[in-house]
């Protein structure tokens, strides 16, 4: 009889996310390469019910799972798929691995707050209750060591995959910028720190197309420093956009731009570079270990420094055969990051669980 996996992918009850993207890529690959060894179901939202496929079991999400889980005893390894399903480890009677996406809540947070200390109070309990904890990033592991240094003999990086997926021929997003656009994704909101790109459409025909689930507050922001420095009708912020749109949008834009100030992977630098084009990234957090020596760095927000960073590296971009090199850089650079990969260490990792 083959072990029986449960993958938790309640996480991905809303599209156009990063968890959204790390469930469905990680749980289809590990379906297909853990056929005849696992047997798997995936805990997830009834519309998310066929995301993995036919041959996967799905068990619904219910509110009252936070405290009590039927079906714990079921399954004999449970993947967390990241740090926040409804239910914890100890609901389950399991071997127990659960990935963990960043703790941007300690770079967000004052040190010291009573909001921070409750969030790290609740993750150091699931940290506690697992077998093993996996790490997207060596950043990520090294932020979990600092605040719970005791899971440092179960613990291990597995870096995430990136979809390597391109628009249909012939098509176009419903917004289509009129010239050149300089262009980034991601919810929008403070930590993604896209109000800082505005000054740097400043003297250029150049349009900044802001993709993503949008914080009204924060939009707010960006629009107002549009206004502020005169580009007010060069700012785009569409809202959330299909695979193909953002796809369409990786392959004309300019440059992909991501600013962030905390990041545990950084999946859209990696689908840019898939594309070929030139990326321009914060040092903060996750980002330099994924745009690795391909991408481009803002080491500060001085506006005046960010428009000659972006300045320079368009200008070295194509000055390599016009970009054909820069473009092959990124490609070779995204292609190491693989879900195959992923998926076979996160499989390994199941069989060691089971043979502690």
């Amino acid at each position: 009889m083959m072990p029986r996996l449960l993958v938790t992918l309640d996480s991905m009850r809303f599209e156009n996310t990063g968890l959204h993207t790390f469930g469905r890529s990680l749980g289809r690959e590990l379906v297909r390469q853990g056929a005849g060894s696992f047997d798997t179901s995936a805990y997830a939202y009834p519309p998310q019910h066929g995301v993995l496929g036919p041959q996967v079991s799905y068990v619904d999400h219910r509110r009252y799972h936070r405290w009590v889980f039927p079906q714990g005893r079921r399954y004999d390894v449970v993947h967390f798929t990241d740090q926040y399903c409804r239910f914890g480890p100890d609901r389950v009677r399991a071997r127990t691995v659960m990935t963990v996406h960043d703790l941007n809540q300690v770079h967000e947070q004052p040190a010291g707050s009573r909001k921070l200390q409750r969030y790290l109070r609740r993750l150091a309990r699931k940290i506690d209750g697992v077998d093993r904890v996996v790490a997207i990033s060596e950043f990520v592991k090294t932020d979990i060591l600092r605040f719970f240094p005791d899971a440092a003999h179960k613990i291990s990086v597995i870096h995430n995959g990136a979809d390597a997926s391109f628009a249909p021929d012939g098509h176009a997003p419903r917004f289509v910028p009129a010239g050149r656009f300089l262009f980034t994704v991601g919810m929008v909101c403070p930590k993604k720190n896209f109000h800082v790109l505005v000054p740097l459409l400043r003297s250029t025909d150049h349009t900044l197309v802001i993709a993503g689930v949008i914080k009204e507050d924060y939009r707010q922001k960006i629009l107002a420093e549009a206004a502020r420095f005169g580009v007010a009708g060069q700012v785009a912020i569409t809202g959330p956009v299909s695979q193909a749109d953002k796809d369409w949008y990786y392959a004309h834009c300019e440059a992909f731009l991501f600013p962030s100030l905390a990041e545990g992977f950084g999946l859209p630098v990696l689908e840019a570079m898939h594309h070929g084009r030139p990326v321009f990234l914060s040092r903060l957090t996750s980002l330099p270990e994924v745009g690795g020596d391909v991408a481009r760095y803002f080491d500060h927000f001085d506006p005046e420094h960010m428009r000659e960073v972006l300045a320079t590296g368009l200008a070295r971009f194509q000055g390599d055969d016009g970009g054909a090199t820069g473009a092959a850089r990124a490609r070779a650079h995204a292609m190491r990051f693989t879900w195959e990969k992923a998926a076979a260490a996160y499989l390994d990792l199941y069989c060691q669980c089971l043979a502690a």
